[in-house]
């Protein structure tokens, strides 16, 4: 696979056993996240799977980069999605013993953009977590806003840091007004979603959201 590494892979077994659902949790080796003790104990089986090339794998087209002397975003999501869902999942599931009576997908930042966009063009996934995900990313609400998904029956939960619209690219002042949009379009679609604005900026509070997330899923799926 080109941009999904099962190999590295953490997996955190849910009390419910091998056909628990399982949420996947995007992750990168260029930005890891520690999710060990949200992960644990809860009824949904949590893998941890990483992609190769965080700003080209999990970016839906191409874009310039945000800060000075970045390279542009790549927008390869959709390979990456597809080797997930045809590939990686069912690999990791067959390896660990694990019968999923269904999936959820779970991504911070760009994975978080990632996960929004797997849950929005596929079906493969019942739920969502979109922790402080990059829709600021250009054209992103608009293409959403256009798509003719389906949820009912589906859930999502979508948070921000009340900090994050002050960070210092003038295309992230808008992102909690992005993501309030983003709740706004799913629930259109009829799918049941959470919008939580909690404390700090960017990269602060990663446990908390992780935390939240996770329970939101685990409780929905559970």
């Amino acid at each position: 696979m080109k941009y999904v590494d099962i190999n590295r892979r953490a997996v955190f077994p849910g009390a419910n056993g091998a056909c628990a659902p399982v949420i996947y949790v995007v992750d990168a080796e260029e930005h890891p996240f520690d999710i060990d003790a949200p992960a644990r104990g809860r009824a949904c089986t949590i893998v941890k799977v990483c992609v190769r090339d965080w700003n080209d794998s999990l970016t839906p087209w191409r874009a310039p980069g945000i800060y000075r002397g970045n390279p542009d975003f790549a927008g390869n999501a959709a390979i990456t999605l597809s080797e997930l869902v045809s590939e990686a999942a069912d690999a990791v599931e067959h390896a660990e013993g694990l019968a999923p009576s269904t999936r959820a997908i779970c991504g911070y930042s760009l994975g978080g953009l990632f996960a929004l966009y797997a849950f929005t063009h596929t079906s493969a996934f019942a739920a969502c977590a979109c922790l402080s995900g990059s829709v600021w990313y250009e054209g992103w609400v608009d293409h959403l806003r256009g798509l003719a998904f389906d949820g009912a029956g589906r859930f999502a939960f979508l948070s921000i840091g009340s900090k994050e619209k002050h960070a210092a690219p003038k295309i992230l002042h808008h992102v909690q007004d992005d993501m309030a949009e983003c709740a706004a379009i799913l629930r259109e679609r009829g799918c049941e979603t959470e919008f939580a604005v909690g404390p700090g900026g960017h990269m602060s509070f990663v446990r908390e959201r992780f935390d939240a997330g996770l329970s939101a899923l685990d409780r929905f799926l559970a």
